[in-house]
């Protein structure tokens, strides 16, 4: 692997290229823009969809464009927002107008740096990354893998802009299938949770509005719990499980209905799933 082109420092405020318009390119849009991190003539947005376009310049004052060429030779930094399947379509329309001093960030699931360094055929940086869709409310989380040899500058510079829409975390990307399995998947989990827990509470009488409202504030307050208190879950679990009360008899189902197992079993069945979809 060369890596000669991976020291390079980046420059302290680059310009940001997206290649898709999609949800995930205006959450980001959004999160770097409210966040400061640039301003949004330091942003562009390439996409086939004039609507896109015209959406994304309007209410966030970026630059748009239709050709990814002209996004690509203007930018410090391209994220690559679009879908896997055409990921090698949208490589070989840009591999000519890369250059070693850009960095490379791919959105794409399932597509593996070596897929993207095959395309592009140069010692470019590269980082590949795993968000989730609460991003679009600035409460994603992000697992950012990079490239053999890339530069802690390019690294910290990846971790910034998906930093402007929730947590980051860093890991080898043998582990994105994984991360995939838990938290791409893991918000369908949740609210599959909470749409359970809605009817449970109309099943004994209370109104669905109300129901709605107390199941999302649960869930939520016990997500902080975990998050600002530090603790394990089973901790704050057992405070608020009494001797012969009423949280424990609910517990008993749920461990015999097989929640726990249930849970750690589509984890895995949604990593396994990235894997083949990757290969």
């Amino acid at each position: 692997m060369r890596g000669s082109g991976y020291t390079r420092p980046m420059i302290q405020n680059p310009k940001i290229a997206f290649l898709g318009a999609g949800n995930m390119a205006e959450a980001l849009v959004a999160g770097i823009v409210q966040g400061k991190l640039t301003t949004p003539d330091y942003l562009l947005a390439a996409d086939i969809s004039q609507a896109r376009l015209d959406h994304l310049q309007e209410r966030y004052h970026v630059q748009v464009g239709s050709k990814n060429s002209d996004a690509v030779l203007w930018a410090d930094v391209i994220i690559l927002c679009v879908k896997p399947q055409v990921m090698d379509e949208v490589l070989t329309d840009i591999q000519a107008y890369l250059s070693q001093k850009q960095l490379v960030i791919s959105v794409a699931a399932g597509f593996p740096l070596k897929n993207i360094q095959s395309k592009i055929d140069q010692a470019i940086p590269l980082v590949r990354v795993m968000p989730n869709t609460p991003a679009v409310i600035q409460e994603g989380v992000t697992a950012i893998s990079g490239c053999h040899g890339l530069s802690i500058d390019h690294l910290e510079m990846a971790t910034k802009i998906f930093e402007s829409v929730g947590k980051v975390v860093v890991v080898d990307e043998s582990l994105l299938d994984a991360v995939t399995g838990l938290s791409g998947s893991g918000p369908a989990y949740v609210y599959l949770a909470i749409e359970a827990l809605i009817d449970g509470g109309v099943r004994v009488g209370l109104p669905r509005k109300v129901a709605h409202v107390l199941a999302v504030q649960t869930v939520l307050g016990a997500a902080k719990m975990v998050s600002e208190t530090g603790e394990h879950p089973a901790v704050l679990k057992d405070r608020v499980t009494s001797p012969g009360g009423t949280t424990i008899a609910g517990l008993q189902r749920l461990e015999e209905g097989g929640l726990r197992a249930t849970l750690i079993e589509a984890v895995e069945a949604a990593a396994h799933r990235s894997q083949e979809l990757g290969t």
